[in-house]
């Protein structure tokens, strides 16, 4: 693979510049899967904020060929395992938000999600990365109910085959940390949108700008181990409670409560509405997928 490491050159947006003063040392290369997906677009130009060269990735039709002056654009699958080591080789560190995101039969889960994060585990612990950011979800805790607040230590209640193999995920994560020293940051990733469009996503929002500072925080605070995090910015009503991530430094300068007025105007789902009812919402009642 050809290095084609160039630094960003240009006039750095506002926040970018904020990033930078408060952490003024860059990583080399810094690798993003899933950069196609909905996150990884919103992403791609916003890592340049922390290294010299952003390699991005995902499959190579959703990815396309445009590359700005600091990226490498490499189309992987996950499910690949030599193309993933070689996707891994040169850098140090993985933003991983590849993979399906809702809720899928289990084999299209498998290939992605669970085959997907085995390799990349493995091939950082080849190529000695030690920092990874994991894109978790909050369906890994999906059936708890929404009158309840829970932390990252309580117990996990996946929702459905996609809240079990970031479940995995999690797993893998605390395995290589124990076994290897790679640490990463599992970001229980909310609602993140431009804005909530129900109750449940009101409670659950996460910003653009918040979760940009959360990737901040999660790559360079030291000494993290296995962390895991809910990714959600200040909102005022939240099921969640952060207290054994706040070594991480994240603060959020976000909050829902600026659309709460028109999220309230809504009609309230039935009382039995699973969107009413559980943390997951609908993911708790997707499926089973019954093969044709």
């Amino acid at each position: 693979m050809a290095d084609q490491a160039i630094r960003v050159t240009g006039a750095a947006s506002a926040l970018e510049t904020a990033v930078q003063d408060k952490n003024p040392h860059k990583l080399g290369r810094l690798l993003l899967t899933g950069a196609a997906g909905g996150l990884g677009k919103v992403l791609r130009p916003r890592l340049a904020a922390f290294a010299d060269v952003v390699r991005v990735s995902d499959l190579g039709a959703a990815l396309g060929n445009d590359a700005a002056p600091h990226e490498e654009v490499v189309a992987c699958n996950l499910a690949d395992r030599a193309a993933m080591d070689a996707l891994v080789a040169g850098c140090d560190a993985i933003v991983h938000l590849g993979g399906v995101s809702v809720e899928r039969p289990f084999e299209e889960i498998l290939e992605a999600n669970i085959k997907g994060v085995f390799h990349v585990y493995e091939a950082a612990r080849r190529h000695g990365v030690k920092r990874v950011v994991f894109a978790s979800s909050n369906h890994v805790t999906g059936f708890y109910r929404q009158d309840e607040r829970i932390n990252a230590r309580d117990l996990r209640r996946p929702d459905g085959y996609y809240g079990l193999s970031k479940s995995y995920g999690e797993d893998m994560a605390q395995f290589n940390f124990d076994r290897y020293g790679i640490e990463t940051v599992s970001i229980r990733i909310g609602w993140s949108f431009p804005e909530p469009k129900d109750r449940r996503s009101l409670a659950s929002w996460l910003s653009y700008d918040d979760l940009t500072e959360l990737m901040r925080c999660s790559l360079f605070t030291p000494d993290v181990g296995h962390t895991v995090v809910y990714g959600m910015s200040d909102n005022p009503s939240t099921w969640w409670d952060n207290r054994y991530a706040a070594h991480l430094g994240f603060k959020a300068r976000d909050s829902s409560d600026i659309f709460r007025a028109n999220i309230e105007a809504q009609p309230l789902p039935p009382a039995d509405d699973p969107v009413r009812v559980y943390q997951g919402g609908i993911f708790t009642a997707t499926g089973p997928f019954e093969p044709k």
